[in-house]
């Protein structure tokens, strides 16, 4: 592991430019930690902390001169991968016929700055879900082979977090090209680098940089050990799939549908969930129409809807549906949970409810009536 000084980031961002990427990550709008177009490592949330609980999003500004001392905000890098909004054909009148055409696809090249360990793991699942089953996904494709990640610890977890459940975070062991730790010792703030790839190796080179000492070894250890120590909502994932499977007619889905607005909150701010619905848009003048890919919810009631109606009419089967989906079908599905424990869904969970709260309540009506 080596040293760069925080200067260095200038350098950084300097050097994934000259290499052609688009550099995207955490910036502050609205008063929210949101991914987007950064120019420089000024429009960083430096000094920034988010406080989250269920239902509870705030930010303040500190004294703090960190760089990245927030958690997650309401938006995922899944927007770059996964695009909200996609137009797959258009149809323009010509003549008495139309004339089809598909828009070039053609995406930046993105450098996603400031990742955390639960993000990378959410690219790692929608990787299963676009690229390694039988029918994989161009789009995402294209957008998945241009990227370049520059990942970051976490030192300051969340009240919602519950990454080490699953084994997904605080700290970035793979899957990034360069992997930033955030060190403060004293009155001296640096960054600890870990070259994760051959291109994260060559991006490096172009920076400023020492051997790491003991001592900011030692203080990264701490840093690690003291953020999953502070990590204390937990998910039980032993026998998880079964304990769903087992329970689709509990009464426990008419007490969550009591709070539950069916908002669909929980799934636009969720870094894995990959429901899309498709729509045929046409102007006014009927001489032109799209064919639009965009995000949906398995919470809409249309989602469901088939000649009939809707298969899913009441608000418990829906919750029912998402969370049975997110910790159990995905596992025959693509081998893994389609949860990393980011806490998303219960930060912008309107009522807040919690996901781990709700799988133990479920566990805990499984024991008094056994």
């Amino acid at each position: 592991m080596v040293v760069i000084e925080p200067a260095a980031l200038e350098l950084l961002f300097s050097a994934l430019k000259e290499k052609g990427y688009h550099l995207v990550g955490p910036t502050i709008r609205d008063n929210t930690i949101v991914l987007d177009t950064l120019r420089t490592p000024a429009d960083l949330p430096i000094g920034w902390e988010d406080e989250q609980q269920p239902g509870q999003y705030r930010l303040q500004h500190t004294n703090h001169t960190a760089y990245f001392n927030y958690v997650v905000g309401p938006q995922s890098f899944k927007k770059f991968l996964h695009e909200p909004r996609l137009t797959l054909f258009k149809a323009i009148k010509d003549g008495h016929a139309f004339d089809i055409q598909t828009p070039p696809d053609n995406p930046p090249a993105y450098a996603f700055i400031g990742i955390r360990a639960c993000e990378l793991a959410a690219i790692h699942i929608q990787d299963k879900v676009f690229l390694e089953s039988d029918f994989q996904d161009p789009h995402y494709r294209a957008r998945r082979e241009k990227i370049f990640t520059v990942a970051v610890n976490c030192n300051r977890p969340g009240a919602n977090c519950f990454c080490t459940s699953w084994g997904t975070g605080p700290e970035v062991t793979e899957n990034a090209d360069l992997i930033l730790s955030e060190i403060f010792i004293e009155k001296t703030h640096l960054f600890l680098v870990k070259p994760g790839s051959s291109k994260g190796k060559e991006i490096l080179e172009n920076i400023p940089y020492r051997e790491a000492n003991a001592e900011i070894l030692e203080r990264h250890t701490q840093q690690m050990q003291q953020a999953r120590q502070a990590i204390t909502k937990r998910i039980e994932s032993e026998g998880i799939k079964e304990l769903f499977y087992n329970n689709l007619d509990s009464p426990h889905w008419e007490k969550v549908a009591e709070r539950c607005l069916s908002c669909a909150n929980c799934t636009m701010v969720c870094p894995t969930c990959f429901c899309t619905t498709v729509e045929d848009v046409t102007n006014l003048q009927g001489t032109e129409a799209e064919r639009i890919r965009r995000w949906d919810s398995c919470f809409t009631a249309d989602f469901s809807y088939i000649h009939g109606g809707s298969i899913r009419k009441s608000t418990a089967s829906r919750y029912r549906q998402w969370i049975t989906h997110k910790l159990a079908t995905w596992q025959d599905q693509f081998g893994t949970p389609g949860c990393v424990g980011c806490g998303r869904c219960i930060t912008w969970c309107p009522v807040g409810i919690d996901i781990t709260e709700e799988t133990q309540a479920l566990r805990q009506i499984i024991s008094v009536e056994s």
